[in-house]
């Protein structure tokens, strides 16, 4: 038996935790960089909590630079050990209407200019994200949410874009109809990859603020509408996390789905081969495995 610790990385909308005893803003240094920001540590209903704005306060990175890498590597110094992403998306579903939320199971990753992995030349591995989101992490996101009155939606495949700009309307309906997902982002990819390899459970909490370019009757994605819901979205989002510590509970069993062991089996290269340097950075990656 452990100690939870609940990470939150907010997006946009969401800047903060509130409510948090001994709350204070650590700086974290990591192998891979400065996170996107200092970190807000503090305590909620008893249970340790931690938050990260994915963005930066003030928004300063785009989805492209969000240093993915130094943020997850940052959380697990720390000692979190579960981490709910939550994020603006478009929708592809009618019924996904704006305002309500996706307790998102499934990706498929777009995105082409990040780093994607911890591993590499000197120590390479290999984890399974064929399920690449934890469902006891899960279960607790959709039951706080259905708690805050917010209409939720379990299940759904988040297809994370490159980004800065939108969809044209011809990717709209390809991702649509030819390739079944039902929501759209740019910031839950390499995110949950690197949760994985982290040994950290990783739950997607996706608040749809448009329907992206294709709903005939909705036009094109309009910033200024999507601030409007962003800032709505935003007030049930901070419900949904205050609930989070009761759900969960202080003290955390393994997880049943095995996604802190998600190492086990994993790398691949042996011990009188790995490099040294690759050893120093993951160390605290894969400090249970090294």
């Amino acid at each position: 038996m452990t100690s939870t610790k609940i990470a939150v990385i907010g997006g946009s909308g969401i800047y903060d935790i509130e409510g948090m005893q001994e709350a204070q803003w650590t700086t974290v240094q990591t192998p891979w960089g400065a996170p996107s920001d200092a970190i807000l540590t503090g305590r909620l209903d008893g249970v340790e909590m931690a938050f990260l704005p994915r963005h930066g306060r003030g928004h300063v990175h785009t989805p492209s630079s969000v240093p993915y890498r130094a943020n997850i590597d940052a959380l697990k110094r720390i000692g979190c050990t579960d981490v709910i992403s939550v994020s603006a998306v478009g929708s592809f579903r009618e019924e996904m209407a704006p305002g309500d939320f996706v307790i998102v199971d499934q990706f498929i990753d777009r995105t082409f200019a990040r780093e994607k992995s911890f591993f590499g030349p000197g120590c390479v591995a290999h984890v399974s994200v064929a399920h690449p989101t934890c469902p006891r992490l899960s279960d607790a996101c959709e039951t706080a949410a259905k708690a805050s009155g917010i209409k939720t939606h379990r299940g759904g495949t988040y297809l994370a874009m490159e980004g800065p700009q939108f969809s044209t309307l011809a990717e709209s309906k390809m991702y649509r109809a030819n390739w079944g997902a039902d929501v759209i982002g740019m910031t839950n990819m390499p995110e949950a990859k690197l949760a994985r390899e982290a040994e950290l459970c990783y739950a997607s909490v996706a608040m749809v603020t448009d329907y992206d370019s294709w709903h005939p009757d909705h036009g094109e994605v309009d910033v200024t509408r999507i601030i409007e819901t962003l800032t709505r979205n935003a007030d049930k989002g901070r419900d949904l996390v205050r609930r989070l510590p009761g759900l969960l509970g202080a003290d955390r069993a393994a997880c049943p789905h095995g996604c802190d062991r998600a190492l086990e089996y994993a790398i691949l290269t042996q011990p009188d081969a790995r490099d040294p340097d690759m050893m120093a950075k993951l160390d605290a990656i894969a400090g249970r495995m090294l």
